[in-house]
């Protein structure tokens, strides 16, 4: 592949260790293309931190070559599809993890346009399958924690995040990582709408996890904050409406599960500040308000 998408080749802006990544990717595109005899069959596309190519294996299944950025996110992206083996998940068809290679069954769209309180039921059916146990390859989620909280008390007084809120996120996460069940479980971490597409062996099935192992109530936080435009009118009414058709359908404790929407709701309201240089009010706007709807 000598064409890469432009959103792939602008990834090489983001530093040194992009750049390398992306120019190496034609050549590492080819021989993984070789080595697993696919052919192309599409256009590539891509994520935030991946390239994406349809192809054809040998017999003809459809399927998705990805390339990933090595991160330590998606680091163990193999090991949880393969402990999930197509529950609940995409299938993995075939994983190189030296070269963050891998293939996988070619699914079709995803949730974003299912009814939110619709595609809420449907996630946390998922839920059940992938929250398997601990697996020990994984890193628990309180290694990043740990380095995540730090950060975040050493805001300043003045960031443009209420300073109660940031309070509390650090006291609820000290609370919440306490105990075993916070390393307890395999998580996706980044289970929202468009991380959920339409199968033919299954209905519906995720692709992208970030695994670690770490407390299934941590998972509930995306699905709040993404559609976001969607919940205009009455914000507060509409991100519980979503909380509460989760946590019921999956079971799930209510204060536990509002209690992490809050951590992450935060976290990532730091992360707009430190990611910008600068605020982002339209981020920092629907984190602080996800934050306090879902409290009383």
């Amino acid at each position: 592949m000598s064409d890469l998408p432009a959103g792939v080749r602008a990834m090489a802006d983001r530093g040194p260790q992009w750049a390398r990544w992306v120019d190496a990717l034609p050549r590492l595109t080819r021989d993984v293309v070789a080595q697993w005899q696919l052919r192309p069959d599409g256009f590539a596309t891509h994520g935030y931190c991946a390239l994406v190519l349809p192809v054809r294996t040998a017999d003809g299944t459809a399927a998705i070559l990805k390339l990933g950025f090595p991160d330590d996110e998606s680091e163990h992206e193999h090991l949880a599809l393969r402990r999930w083996g197509g529950e609940g998940a995409v299938r993995l068809l075939s994983a190189d993890p030296h070269r963050r290679a891998i293939l996988l069954e070619r699914l079709g769209e995803d949730l974003t346009t299912v009814d939110d309180v619709k595609a809420c039921r449907i996630v946390a059916d998922l839920y059940r399958h992938l929250h398997v146990p601990a697996l020990p390859q994984l890193r628990p989620l309180t290694f990043y924690l740990d380095r995540w909280t730090a950060d975040l008390a050493q805001l300043p007084r003045g960031a443009p995040i209420p300073h109660r809120l940031v309070q509390q996120a650090l006291s609820q996460c000290a609370d919440l990582t306490a105990d075993a069940a916070a390393t307890a479980r395999v998580l996706h971490c980044d289970l929202h709408y468009a991380n959920v597409l339409a199968g033919r062996r299954r209905p519906w099935l995720v692709i992208d996890p970030k695994p670690v192992n770490g407390d299934p109530h941590y998972e509930v936080g995306p699905m709040l904050w993404n559609r976001f435009d969607e919940l205009a009118g009455d914000v507060r009414l509409r991100v519980r409406r979503r909380f509460y058709t989760l946590i019921d359908a999956a079971g799930f404790d209510e204060d536990r599960a509002r209690a992490w929407v809050v951590v992450r709701a935060v976290l990532n309201a730091m992360w707009a500040i430190q990611d910008s240089g600068a605020q982002q009010p339209g981020w920092l706007t629907r984190c602080i308000a996800v934050a306090k709807a879902v409290q009383d």
